[in-house]
């Protein structure tokens, strides 16, 4: 194994299966990013929607820990895909999908990762500013928000552009440092914090409880959710022997420690409704300015201080992958080139949701219809994997990238429709329930009382769905590997040869994994 890159050295790699010298991370390094890129202000302010919905503290943190641990186990086994193919999950997606349907995963990560983003740069912002206005006394006003924001997009974007080294190294300090910051926080509330909360609902009979619940559910569950389409980016330089259960139980505890920003949003915001209602109004809630107006003085530096690291983190991380999934779409693109084209219209798309559209209040419920479409294709990765028993051609995962044509992946030009349309299907009907309260309601949303289901019908549809496609219209055999496919059967239909555009055939360079 080569010597690790210093943390100055910009990362050379893109979407390219990273050599086996060169990967030199560990699961415990996968649970520092993904932990570090969640234990942030913009998780806080998701683990504050029980409350605005209307739940009892005791009822939002039923709800919050169904969202995490149901999240977290649909999340876990997408760690996988990194250190078996060496590359990241939007690429691996190619073997379901088809090498040109990859670029669904593709776009899915740019959605996610502008709208985790936002969320990131806006609270952290508003935060940072209205700690140093109670603090030093600095104004409140547009020139100072957007010199907030415009400082978190600079400091994120660079990180990004060193790469996935550096980004360790700041997720490195951020894990102890903001757990830090919020354990500190208990000792700032806890004078003032009632376990005894009662919110709207007296009980789980009340009229309006279980949409609230489920609602407040399926936002909690979106964050771990979101790191689906990224997990194969920081996963990719873990070498391609370690233990899959130690990668897959990375992931998942990864999200499980999130409790800890989830319940302060949730007991801070229990101390808001009752101190500061107008804060937490349905209408137009301001978590972050409720926070500080609840926060004893002392407090106010280590808000400042979890801004400024929550910011960093969670941008870093959703930024990073999208750059990096930009660069395997647009191809002559290099990894830095499409990581800053993807920031700088990032940025401006903070910009112009703060300042000219006041996107800000309903970014969150844009996040919670991406994660809606996200975890039907997250089901179908997972159980194309089963059935695939984790071996893949990685020479055909890489058709796309290199401008070529055929290879095992190739299927009906380059569309397995299989693939394609158990995600599609399952997408759609599961927006038709959406059901998020006073903010987003599909066609269908109200069918089952109110209560959102979406999930549901999503990821049943897609399991469903997928499986019966392969058995009834089986994919040819070769795609399967040597052992042949699990649970699934297989057809004699040829698979072409790699080709270049020009139609010369390419020498295979690896086999399978």
């Amino acid at each position: 194994m080569s010597e690790s890159p210093a943390l100055t050295e910009v990362e050379s790699y893109g979407v390219e299966r990273i050599p086996d010298a060169d990967r030199s991370a560990t699961p415990f390094d996968l649970f520092r990013v993904a932990f570090g890129g969640a234990n942030t202000f913009a998780t806080c302010v998701l683990g504050a929607f029980p409350i605005l919905f209307g739940l009892s503290f005791w009822q939002g943190l039923a709800a919050t820990l169904l969202g995490v641990l149901g999240g977290s186990l649909i999340l876990a086994p997408l760690a996988v895909f990194g250190p078996c193919n060496g590359t990241n999950n939007a690429v691996s997606s190619s073997a379901h999908l088809g090498v040109h349907g990859r670029i669904v995963g593709s776009f899915l990560s740019l959605l996610t990762a502008i709208a985790f983003f936002s969320i990131s740069v806006w609270s952290s912002g508003d935060a940072l500013v209205g700690g140093a206005h109670r603090l030093m006394g600095v104004p409140q006003n547009d020139g100072v928000f957007a010199l907030a924001y415009g400082v978190f997009g600079a400091l994120v974007l660079t990180v990004c552009v060193y790469g996935f080294r550096f980004m360790l190294f700041v997720n490195k300090i951020a894990v102890v440092a903001a757990s830090t910051l919020f354990v500190l926080g208990f000792f700032a509330f806890v004078g003032d914090f009632d376990p005894g909360y009662q919110g709207m609902f007296p009980s789980a009979s009340a009229a309006g409880f279980w949409p609230a619940f489920i609602g407040s559910a399926l936002i909690v569950l979106s964050n771990p959710v979101s790191f689906g389409a990224f997990l194969g980016d920081w996963a990719r330089y873990i070498p391609a022997d370690t233990s899959r259960r130690k990668v897959v139980a990375a992931a998942f505890a990864s999200q499980i420690a999130t409790v800890l920003p989830f319940f302060f949003g949730l007991a801070t915001a229990s101390i808001i409704a009752k101190k500061a209602a107008p804060y937490m109004d349905a209408g137009a809630p301001n978590y972050v300015g409720g926070l500080l107006a609840i926060s004893p003085g002392w407090y106010f530096l280590p808000v400042c201080l979890l801004a400024l690291i929550g910011g960093l983190s969670t941008g870093t991380t959703s930024l990073y992958g999208t750059g990096l999934d930009f660069s395997s779409v647009f191809t002559r693109f290099s990894r830095v080139q499409a990581t800053l084209f993807v920031g700088v219209l990032s940025i401006g798309f903070i910009f112009l949701g703060r300042f000219a559209a006041n996107l800000s209040q309903s970014i969150s419920t844009f996040a919670t219809l991406i994660i809606t479409c996200t975890a039907p294709w997250m089901i179908i990765m997972v159980l194309g994997y089963v059935t695939r028993r984790g071996w893949y051609d990685l020479d055909s995962l890489q058709v796309f990238n290199r401008r070529q044509r055929g290879g095992r992946y190739w299927f009906h030009h380059g569309w397995n429709w299989r693939g394609m349309g158990a995600w599609l299907t399952a997408a759609v009907l599961a927006l038709l329930f959406v059901n998020v309260p006073g903010q987003f309601v599909g066609p269908c949303g109200d069918l089952v009382d109110g209560a959102d289901i979406s999930l549901p019908v999503g990821l049943a549809t897609a399991s469903l769905l997928y499986l019966a496609l392969l058995w009834l219209f089986p994919e040819p055999r070769e795609v399967y590997g040597p052992e042949g496919p699990r649970l699934v059967r297989a057809s004699d239909a040829p698979v072409p040869p790699i080709t270049t555009e020009a139609g010369a055939p390419v020498p295979a360079v690896a086999e399978g994994a």
